[in-house]
C-alpha cells in the first residue's frame, strides 16, 4: 500500500535518483528539461509514493511553462520504481496531481508523451503547439483542467523563468 503526500525538500536527491534510475541519467539532456532550466516546480504538485516502510515507490513534477501568452503546467517526470510496477501507482500520481492542478485553478497541462498511455487520462495530441527541438509533434499532447482551456493556443512552449 502506497500513500501519497507533497515532496519534501529532503526528497530531492531520493527522487532525482528514482528518475535517473527509470531514464537513465542522460534524461536532463532531453529538449523539455531546456523549460526546467533554472525554474522550479511548482511545489503543491510534486508527490512522492512511499510505502509504508517509508520507501519511495513513485514520484511526479510539474513545472510552469509559456505558450506565448498563455500559462501551463508541464507534466513530468513521472516515475515508478521497477519493484512497484503495474500497481497502477503513476496512474494515481496522474490523477491526484491533476486533480490538485484543477483545484489550484490551472487551465491546462502539456507533456511529451504516449497518446494510448495518457489518453486515458484526458490528454489528447495538440495542434500548433510546438516543444523545444528535437521534440516528436506527435508526442506533444495536452489536457484542459478548464474546458477547452486549448481552444486557440498555439506557439512555442517556453520556460516560466
Amino acid at each position: 500500500m502506497f500513500t501519497l503526500s507533497q515532496e519534501k525538500p529532503g526528497d530531492w536527491w531520493e527522487v532525482e535518483a528514482l528518475y535517473d534510475l527509470c531514464f537513465a541519467p542522460g534524461r536532463t539532456l532531453l529538449s523539455s528539461y531546456r523549460l526546467r532550466d533554472d525554474v522550479p516546480p511548482v511545489p503543491e504538485l510534486c508527490r512522492v509514493a512511499r510505502d509504508e516502510n517509508g520507501i519511495l515507490g513513485g514520484a511526479i513534477r510539474y513545472w510552469p511553462v509559456r505558450i506565448g501568452p498563455w500559462r501551463a503546467l508541464l507534466l513530468g517526470p513521472v516515475a515508478v520504481h521497477p519493484t512497484a510496477q503495474g500497481e497502477g501507482l503513476a496512474a494515481a500520481l496522474i490523477r491526484d496531481t491533476l486533480e490538485r492542478a484543477r483545484q489550484m485553478e490551472w487551465g491546462r497541462v502539456i507533456l511529451v508523451g504516449d497518446l494510448p498511455y495518457y489518453g486515458r487520462f484526458g490528454f489528447f495530441r495538440l495542434e500548433g503547439v510546438e516543444m523545444p527541438p528535437p521534440t516528436n509533434p506527435a508526442r506533444i499532447l495536452g489536457h484542459d483542467l478548464v474546458p477547452g482551456a486549448w481552444e486557440g493556443v498555439s506557439g512555442t512552449v517556453e520556460r516560466n523563468a
